[in-house]
């Protein structure tokens, strides 16, 4: 249990780290009051559609823990004791409070380094990179921090890993409608304003003039940065979960904290390390803060590993996790990078028109899935093996292992992702209080290494969601077994299995285009509101009056808070539909469908969206005829598509895969009893 305890110590320094950056990026100056109120709008937007959002799933949590409290871990009229279900109820609360947190703790930050960070860029590229990296930090070492205290909180009081699957469920059951919600409303107001702005008006970006710019800025916090802590929050814990239900009975427990505990610890050192170096790439800073986490994880394992007597074998696993992550995100980086030849190439397909920037960048998304795939797939694979001979049930402990490994690093991860729309919405506020070119210049640079780190963030954390639902599949097995000492088969000659598996495979599909879907309906409403304040406000495309900017921030919220609903529901509903008709066995298929779909659906979408993001920027750098050329109102119409792509759909998947295999497992038995065939 020494683990356990240390996972809450180092927790505990996580936060300290977290509240001395925060102290750190508050104290930096603000350049001017302009900047201050424009920072102020932002941040006011952003809380008033969080509080929106998550008065809306209070409700759906009231009634979730009802059902929670009635039926888990066994129907209390059964016999069994109720104590068990309120432990079960309190733990689903509690997940969802910290996955809410999560997001709260991201705007908080994010909304004050945007503005500490566009002022730092008038002195320079290096204060502007470390107040903007420091303010992701905050997010990453709070979210991982909260996370491992929680489990490591939870399996103190309850001894019971299936009540840590409640915490999960709480986590992942929030982050669906927080990404979902988030995603909807800012790929609106981006969408939006890009088209207005840039193609038929030919305005800058961010200039203030368009009634849709503090929304768009808005929407950076609520969807990037806010559901982008939720989702990241709800994978690592659903990791920690799925391994401790497959360790349990194996004795081992204290491993799977020990790989937490010294993957944050790892993270803890490499923010504090991280720096812009002497040739000043943001990127490289940003990769090599990546690969020394990495470094330092690995040495920090193996000396526990040796000390501790664990076995080799299951090191090896979690090693081959973090690899083949890493392996994921520089597939990911070739495919999206600014500086690689499939931007270019994209950039250049955008001078014959948009029809071949959309033809040449999905083309390009669909080539990436396969390093990707495949690198998960190894993974399982070897680590399947690596760890079979210790004997009976460590084969899927060796998954769930990898799973950890690959989610180690992931205070790092965080920090990287929570650095993209920090530095964007500097861009942003620096355009809009007239902070001059030369800072624009500094932003620009830092705002292109930021899509290129989220894309790859991206695909590392998709992979992660792979082989945490590949663990989850094995936790589901592993429930079943313990509780009515059956062992499913997934034969795939089974017509039940393979009834699952088509509806598994079909429900990300569904789910992508009802997220798009409310994201176009959306957006459409803004324009409209957009034109109309161009035609009836006397000055303001001259810029003598200012535009309604609470207007547009009103269409993107209550757009986003009617279309999360119908989504998140649909895949919750499904999962229960094939339960109950098909039983444990049609789930088995479900679940196995609903990865394989959901993973190419989600690497897919991510990195053509990323890709046709970084084309924009490399035609706004001066390529191809620059700003305002038709190759640039092309590149700009590729965005808007990859914009739902890689900030809407694409990764609410993998929350949506996590949120179907938890359920799974949450109800496996009464699939079990319950089912129609």
């Amino acid at each position: 249990m020494i683990w356990v305890y240390l996972a809450i110590a180092v927790s505990i320094l996580a936060f300290g780290v977290a509240a001395y950056f925060y102290q750190w990026v508050r104290r930096l100056p603000t350049a001017n009051e302009k900047l201050e109120h424009v920072g102020a709008l932002i941040r006011e937007g952003a809380f008033t559609f969080l509080r929106r959002e998550y008065r809306i799933l209070a409700l759906f949590m009231a009634v979730v823990s009802a059902i929670l409290f009635l039926l888990f871990p066994s129907p209390i009229w059964s016999g069994g004791s109720i104590w068990d279900n309120v432990i079960m109820v309190a733990a689903y609360v509690f997940g969802t409070a910290l996955s809410g947190l999560a997001g709260v703790v991201g705007i908080s930050i994010a909304t004050i380094a945007n503005l500490k960070s566009a002022t730092a860029a008038c002195e320079g590229i290096r204060p502007s990179f470390l107040a903007g990296f420091r303010g992701g930090a905050v997010m990453g070492l709070a979210v991982v921090g909260t996370s491992l205290a929680g489990a490591a909180v939870i399996y103190l009081i309850s001894g019971d890993p299936n009540i840590v699957l409640g915490f999960s469920f709480g986590a992942s059951s929030l982050a669906l409608f927080a990404k979902a919600g988030g995603g909807i409303f800012t790929k609106t107001a981006d969408i939006a304003a890009d088209l207005t702005g840039k193609v038929e008006l030919g305005i800058p970006e961010d200039d203030p003039r368009n009634p849709a710019v503090i929304a768009d800025n808005v929407g950076d916090n609520v969807g990037d940065v806010a559901g982008m802590g939720a989702d990241l929050f709800d994978s690592n814990i659903a990791a920690m979960a799925a391994a401790m239900v497959v360790a349990l009975p194996l004795g081992q427990i204290d491993f799977i904290f020990c790989l937490c505990t010294l993957g944050l610890l790892a993270s803890i050192v490499g923010v504090l390390l991280a720096r812009l170096g002497k040739k000043g790439s943001p990127s490289r800073a940003l990769n090599g803060g990546t690969y020394i986490t990495c470094i330092i994880f690995t040495l920090l394992t193996l000396g526990a590993t040796l000390l501790c007597n664990y076995s080799l074998r299951l090191w090896g696993a979690a090693i081959t996790g973090m690899v083949v992550g890493v392996i994921i995100g520089v597939t990911s980086d070739f495919f999206t990078g600014d500086d690689k030849k499939p931007v270019e190439r994209v950039a250049r397909a955008s001078e014959s028109g948009p029809a071949f920037t959309i033809l040449s960048g999905f083309s390009y998304g669909l080539l990436s899935s396969l390093p990707a795939l495949v690198g998960i797939g190894l993974a399982a694979l070897i680590s399947y093996h690596l760890c079979a001979p210790l004997g009976e049930g460590y084969a899927m402990l060796g998954i769930s292992t990898a799973a950890i490994g690959m989610l180690s690093i992931v205070g790092m991860i965080i920090s990287n992702d929570a650095y993209g729309p920090i530095v964007d919405n500097a861009r942003g506020v620096a355009e809009m209080a007239g902070l001059g070119d030369q800072v624009l210049t500094v932003t620009d640079e830092l705002d292109a290494a930021g899509n290129t780190a989220k894309a790859i963030t991206k695909g590392f954390s998709i992979g992660a969601a792979g082989l945490t639902v590949i663990a989850l599949l094995g936790t589901f097995q592993e429930v079943v077994r313990q509780a009515a000492g059956v062992v499913i088969q997934f034969d795939m000659m089974n017509p039940l299995v393979f009834f699952g598996a088509l509806v598994g495979a079909a429900i990300p599909a569904v789910f992508s285009a009802m997220l798009i879907m409310g994201v176009n309906r959306n957006s459409q409403k803004m324009v409209t509101e957009i034109h109309r304040q161009f035609n009836t406000i006397p000055g303001l495309r001259e810029g003598t009056a200012m535009p309604d900017y609470a207007r547009c921030i009103d269409i993107a919220t209550v757009g986003a808070i009617r279309e999360l609903i119908p989504a998140g529901l649909t895949a919750i509903v499904a999962t229960l539909a094939v339960g109950f008709i098909g039983g444990v066995e049609a789930v088995g298929g479900f679940l196995t469908g609903n990865i394989v779909s959901g993973l190419l659906l989600a690497l897919v979408m991510s990195n053509a969206g990323g890709l046709w993001d970084n084309g924009k920027k490399y035609v706004e750098a001066g390529h191809f005829g620059g700003k305002g050329s038709d190759a640039h109102k092309a590149a700009v119409i590729g965005d808007t598509v990859g914009d739902p792509f890689k900030d809407t759909a694409g990764p609410s998947i993998n929350t949506q895969i996590t949120v179907v295999s938890l359920i799974s497992s949450l109800f496996a038995m009464l699939f079990y009893t319950c089912s129609l065939f």
